[in-house]
């Protein structure tokens, strides 16, 4: 009987296992359905960048390499996206330092965009070029934070675990 309560507290009823096999095939489909839609959306945005900059480099000129330099960063953002979903598929759970890259990325191509911008659209508008500046050191400062909290993730993954040093019952190490 001892060794029956033992089996029933380790083993859930079968409809907690069923449920719990339904919910993780129901996870994998929806993780796939994105992955699939940032791959397609990778794939567009390649091919938008190219004909953007072949189409811009006959008649904007400098305007057209701005536009494909935001398409290249946003599929560098949509790369990054794939990848974080990748690692969550394979370790089954969320991993927290592809979504910062993403944030650093983010904030890099909107950095560039309106520096790019800025002194061309903005100079003559004043109070919108100062917006423009002001908006440009607050992503500054967004990317030292995110890179900063990047470093602290990867250096508290790379600590040993404190339950790999401690002795268990037995006096030997798990």
């Amino acid at each position: 009987m001892i060794g029956r309560m033992t089996d029933d507290k380790h083993d859930p009823p079968s409809r907690v296992r069923l449920g719990n096999r339904a919910l993780v095939v129901v996870e994998d489909v929806v993780y796939v359905s994105i992955a699939v839609l940032l791959a397609v959306g990778s794939l567009v945005l390649v091919v938008r960048a190219g004909i953007e900059l072949f189409d811009g480099a006959q008649k904007k000129g400098g305007e057209a390499l701005i536009d494909t330099l935001d398409a290249i960063l946003l599929i560098f953002i949509f790369v990054e996206l794939l990848y974080a979903v990748r690692i969550t598929l394979k370790e089954r759970q969320i991993v927290a330092e592809p979504f910062l890259v993403a944030g650093i990325l983010v904030c890099i191509k909107e950095i560039i965009v309106l520096a790019v911008k800025s002194p061309t659209e903005y100079i003559e508008k004043g109070p919108e070029f100062a917006r423009a500046m002001v908006e440009v050191g607050l992503l500054g400062v967004m990317v030292l934070v995110l890179a900063g909290a990047a470093v602290v993730l990867r250096r508290k993954e790379r600590e040993p675990e404190e339950n790999e040093n401690t002795p268990s019952a037995g006096g030997q190490k798990r």
